[in-house]
Formats: structure tokens, C-alpha cells, sequence
């Protein structure tokens, strides 16, 4: 037996809150009654409906994507933006964006219908590490970048340690290149931790995801993860280390 939110999630037909959400909002059915109640179990012999459609077990699919700028990371977008999505249009499967990145930022980002992968991803108790390259306005200081390494104070709390380096700035243009390598994933948080120190982002690029990189990709263009590269990024995440 299996809580209902945890079963469709791992079907690939949205994300763990959002499933939650569904059930609240009674657009789930087990066994053609509507179920409202957060943590119902189930079987593999009971028969489930979102909104509709029959839950179907379906093969599981693992994408690197090279998210181009001006896209949501999302599945729909009540706005009619382009989303990630709309860029595997010939994918049968349902698939869903491995955490986000933000409209105006480009880079590595991972697909899939694999709720479980999804979330070994993306909680920040399994520290999987993501390097950006921001380019920003203004030189960083020497202490305004220790304070990103030792962790700096957001609205929403304190941010984890960071690895942070400058790799060139141009004083007279007053603009600079950065590093940074964070765990977490908040809602525009290497913008904000930046802004910070008085270095606002003008762009952002997601440059590597754990091992993954960008390599012989262009932007919108994508790549199927091999068997191996799953196995280790879950490895990665259970233990903290590649094999």
C-alpha cells in the first residue's frame, strides 16, 4: 500500500505537492470515488483517475535539457508562455521539470516522469550540488563573496554554505563573471544572494547539474540520460558520493 499523492507523482503526472493539490481540489478518483483526504492508500489493484484520465503505469524517462531563456520550467503556464515542456512535444510520456529555472535563466536543466527521481533531486537534505555562472553588475568585494561562501541572510532565512569564485570583473566597466555552487533551490536564489552584496545578476546560466554539463548541446536542445548517469546520479543522492 501506497499514500495516493506518492503513487501518482511516481506515475509522472505531476509532481508530489501539486498531486496533493489535485486531491484537495476532488479532481482524483480511486476506484471511481472522489477522494479528498491527503495520505488515502492504495494498491496496485485499485483503479485511479486525475482529472479524468485513467492513471496508467508508464515507461520512466530521464532528459538533459539545455533550457534556452525566455521558457518556464513548468508543464502549462496560465499566461500562455512557452514552457520546457513544449520542446519534447513527441515525448508520449507526461514529463515535468526536475526543480525549475527561472524565465530569464538558461541552462542545465533535467525532465522526467520519475516522481521518486525527481524529489531525491531537488529536497535539499540530499545536497545535490548546481554551479551557475552569473555575470553581474558591479565588482564583488572580497567579504561580500565570503559572505555567499560562509552562507548570507535572505528573507526566507539563511542560505546554506556556498562555493563561490570570481573569474574575471572588469573594474572600469564596473561588471564581473562568477561561480557560485549551491545545494538548495529557492525561488531565484542566486539572484537574491547576489543583490545581497550590492552585485545585482544581469544573466544567469545553469552550467552543471551534480556530474552533468552542457557539452555538445546548444540551447533547446536536449539529450536522453543514459541508464549509468541515472543509476549515479541516485547514487549520489542516497550516499553522498559516485560509485
Amino acid at each position: 500500500m501506497e499514500r495516493l499523492q506518492k503513487v501518482i507523482a511516481y506515475a509522472g503526472v505531476a509532481s508530489r505537492r501539486k498531486a496533493e493539490q489535485l486531491i484537495l481540489e476532488g479532481k482524483v478518483k480511486v476506484n471511481g470515488v472522489v477522494v479528498r483526504e491527503l495520505g488515502t492508500k492504495v494498491s496496485n489493484s485499485d483503479t485511479i483517475e486525475v482529472e479524468g484520465v485513467k492513471l496508467e503505469k508508464e515507461d520512466k524517462v530521464y532528459f538533459l535539457l539545455y533550457k534556452p531563456r525566455g521558457t518556464i520550467s513548468a508543464v502549462t503556464d496560465d499566461k500562455g508562455r512557452k514552457t520546457v515542456t513544449d520542446l519534447f512535444h513527441h515525448i508520449p510520456q507526461r514529463i515535468f521539470p526536475v526543480g525549475r529555472l527561472d524565465y530569464d535563466t538558461s541552462g542545465l536543466l533535467l525532465l522526467t516522469n520519475d516522481g521518486e527521481f525527481s524529489y531525491m533531486l531537488t529536497h535539499p537534505k540530499f545536497k545535490i550540488d548546481k554551479t551557475y555562472i552569473a555575470r553581474v553588475k558591479g565588482v564583488p568585494t572580497i567579504e561580500g563573496l565570503k559572505k555567499l561562501q560562509r552562507g548570507i541572510k535572505l528573507e526566507d532565512g539563511k542560505t546554506a554554505p556556498a562555493k563561490v569564485s570570481m573569474t574575471s570583473f572588469d573594474e572600469k566597466a564596473g561588471k564581473a563573471i562568477c561561480e557560485i555552487t549551491i545545494h538548495e533551490g529557492r525561488n531565484r536564489q542566486v539572484r537574491r544572494m547576489f543583490e545581497a552584496i550590492g552585485t545585482p545578476v544581469v544573466k544567469l546560466k545553469r552550467e552543471r547539474f551534480a556530474f552533468l554539463d552542457l557539452f555538445g548541446l546548444a540551447p533547446g536542445e536536449y539529450r536522453e540520460l543514459s541508464k549509468h548517469e541515472v543509476k549515479q546520479l541516485r547514487v549520489l543522492a542516497e550516499t553522498g558520493k559516485l560509485d
